[in-house]
């Protein structure tokens, strides 16, 4: 059995935590993912902007997930944003679950930093 591999990187701009995920965001990761991310936030962070440009895949769990942490940071008057590649299999998927609904979906990091 082959447990998929996730990096996660973090860079804090002013009230923003951008986290950058890099590989397959999983059962077999999520956990992991979870714990760091939830570790990261802080009050003081007035929005959480995950990039997953460099996400390789993204199942259930992995959006599941990206649903919690948006609810978590709701209850606290934060906000979730995403990085995702336009057109990418990824992007299709969060849209077919209604994540851009959700939560504000950008094609950048940059776009996602000057959103409001």
């Amino acid at each position: 059995m082959s447990s998929s591999v996730i990096r996660v990187s973090e860079e804090r701009l002013d009230a923003t935590l951008m986290i950058v995920l890099e590989g397959e965001l999983d059962a077999s990761s999520v956990n992991d993912v979870a714990i760091k991310l939830r570790r990261l936030v802080e009050n003081q962070a007035k929005r959480l902007v995950v990039d997953l440009e460099l996400v390789s895949y993204l199942d259930s769990a992995g959006i599941n997930l990206l649903f919690a942490v948006a609810g978590e940071l709701s209850a606290r008057q934060q906000q979730l944003h995403l990085v995702v590649v336009e057109g990418s299999p990824i992007e299709r998927t969060l849209r077919i679950v209604g994540a851009d609904r959700a939560f504000p979906m950008h094609a950048s990091r940059e776009a996602a930093l000057e959103a409001s």
